[in-house]
């Protein structure tokens, strides 16, 4: 039994593993579309989501698995009526051999983890970390790119509360030669604990306070919406947008990427060009959590 809990248990050997079993799957779906067909998957979501309940969810079916879900957990379960993490999950594993979870709570996936006795898959905690989302968005760059090695990568947007982001640079720093370049506004910047991590890590971070600190032949630009339900308060509309004229002062080999939503940080205008990835990327997250649950029951 394996959980997916945070960005941090993975090694570039673990990676390459997982990566190459989602491309195995993506070549030869009907390879796997049974092999989980003697479980029950629980999917439990306490945050809103549409891409990663519906491509866990799409993940399940494909291996063929049962699926039992909880859509607005928040609203619908008993964690209304005041019920803990911990009690949840003891109940919820009386019925499930694995259970997928969205939560609002930033430990909600290691709170989970301490008392469960199936594999737990984190789809979200609060303002923490979202390890699948980061997974699939370093097999698409590595997809187009052929190597994470030596590459320029800006994060855009909300770095304060960007779970996303959080998520992604953990797995950007156990690469070589690996730049990052963080473009927000002062009141979203990257918290300092991250800044540090890289720095540990050696991974040369660079702030910056426009589009023109960001090198034109930069590799990758993700961007992140503001994160305004994880504050009080209203700190405007985004500044920085991706839109034709701004990407076109790149290289035509700058990938741009999002997890989405999004809401006016990246423009429609852009949306038929071929260095926009984040619909590709939605769709890679079905072969990696396929390659997750794979994982997480240990089948080979």
């Amino acid at each position: 039994m394996k959980h997916v809990l945070s960005c941090e248990q993975y090694t570039r050997e673990s990676l390459e593993e997982l990566y190459n079993l989602a491309d195995d799957i993506a070549n030869n779906p009907e390879k796997y579309k049974n092999v989980l067909a003697d479980k029950i998957i629980a999917t439990m979501f306490f945050e809103p989501s549409t891409r990663t309940r519906l491509s866990f969810e799409t993940a399940i079916l494909k291996l063929g698995a049962k699926l039992i879900s909880t859509e607005n957990a928040a609203s619908n379960s008993s964690s209304r009526k005041g019920e803990s993490i911990e009690d949840t999950i003891n109940v919820v594993q009386q019925y499930a051999d694995a259970i997928v979870m969205r939560h609002s709570d930033d430990h909600a996936a290691e709170k989970a983890a301490k008392i469960a006795k199936v594999p737990i898959l984190n789809a979200g905690s609060g303002k923490g970390e979202h390890p699948t989302q980061a997974l699939l968005d370093v097999y698409t760059i590595r997809k187009h790119k052929g190597k994470i090695d030596g590459l320029k990568v800006a994060i855009l947007g909300d770095l304060m509360y960007g779970r996303t982001i959080h998520s992604l640079i953990k797995l950007l720093s156990l690469y070589n030669n690996i730049e990052i370049y963080g473009l927000s506004k002062k009141e979203f910047a990257l918290p300092g604990k991250y800044v540090d991590m890289l720095n540990e890590r050696k991974v040369k971070y660079t702030v910056c306070h426009s589009f023109d600190d960001i090198p034109t032949d930069v590799d990758v630009m993700y961007h992140t919406r503001i994160q305004s339900e994880r504050f009080e308060g209203d700190f405007g509309k985004e500044e920085f947008i991706i839109n034709k004229e701004v990407l076109n002062n790149f290289s035509k080999d700058t990938l741009v990427l999002h997890p989405l939503p999004r809401l006016e940080e990246i423009s429609t205008d852009i949306d038929d060009d071929p260095r926009a990835l984040y619909f590709e990327q939605a769709a890679n997250g079905v072969p990696i959590r396929m390659s997750l649950f794979l994982k997480a029951f240990e089948i080979k």
